[in-house]
């Protein structure tokens, strides 16, 4: 297997994004809404195995002090491999001048992200307007 990276989007296929965050129970995620957080986000980063996505991550930035990364999704069957770290490490390094990055792990992926640096906030704050996600994420 020979991973590659694209931070374009340009001949992306959607139907192929869907998929993978289908993979993983975000069945949420329409080809519509995906294009647009997609075409919304300053910073990607697309994994391809030959020809085929098989995860992704993306990050909205102001290119100097903040920056949020969001959707870090790997396919199901291809979990586990250090596909995940490497799609993160990528994001990393088009914010490497960026005084400070954001997430937000999705419950029980905390270890993952530890991993590649992050901690907890101690001031870290959101608003959610899905009931079933405020009571997941919030305190």
């Amino acid at each position: 297997m020979k991973i590659y990276f694209s931070h374009s989007i340009e001949n992306v296929e959607w139907s192929r994004m869907k998929e993978i965050y289908h993979s993983i129970g975000w069945k949420n995620h329409d080809e519509e809404k995906i294009k647009k957080v997609f075409q919304s986000s300053n910073v990607v980063a697309i994994a391809y195995d030959k020809n085929k996505i098989i995860g992704f991550g993306r990050a909205l930035s102001d290119g100097v002090f903040n920056a949020a990364i969001y959707d870090v999704v790997v396919d199901e069957h291809y979990q586990n491999k250090g596909i995940g770290q490497q799609i993160i490490e990528n994001l990393l390094a088009q914010l490497k001048n960026v005084s400070c990055v954001h997430l937000v792990a999705t419950s029980g992926n905390e270890e993952f992200y530890r991993k590649a640096g992050f901690r907890k906030m101690k001031t870290g704050m959101a608003r959610y307007l899905n009931p079933s996600l405020a009571k997941e994420y919030l305190e």
